[in-house]
């Protein structure tokens, strides 16, 4: 598959799973400078892993989520807790995989990501 193809998938699931208000607005932040960097995230990322036939898009976030919390990433969380939603997952089912993260990676990084879900929710309940 050539760069155009994979960026371009890469697109429709970036906007799929984080969807088209996220993506619009981090295009309008582009920067000459971050330009190459959000296409490199767009082919690779996007396009080579998260549209990978193994894996459904819904447990790919439940693996994002915890990996995220358990690497402290709440920049990214946060996101991907939305996107998480968008791909199918239940509040509940997000709550369980932070528990589980956190007997894995520590009860602060549940702690954390708890409260990242919970405002998260809040957030998505003011829409």
């Amino acid at each position: 598959m050539d760069d155009e193809t994979r960026r371009e998938q890469g697109m429709r699931i970036r906007r799929q799973v984080l969807g088209d208000a996220h993506v619009d607005a981090v295009i309008e932040r582009t920067t000459p400078i971050t330009e190459q960097f959000h296409e490199f995230i767009t082919r690779y990322a996007w396009g080579d892993i998260w549209s990978r036939p193994g894996l459904d898009l819904r447990t790919r976030s439940l693996v994002t989520v915890a990996l995220l919390a358990a690497l402290g990433r709440t920049d990214e969380l946060g996101m991907h807790l939305r996107g998480a939603l968008r791909n199918g997952v239940s509040p509940d089912e997000l709550a369980e995989v932070l528990l589980h993260t956190g007997v894995y990676a520590g009860l602060p990084t549940a702690n954390t990501g708890f409260r990242e879900l919970g405002q998260m929710l809040d957030a998505e309940a003011e829409r």
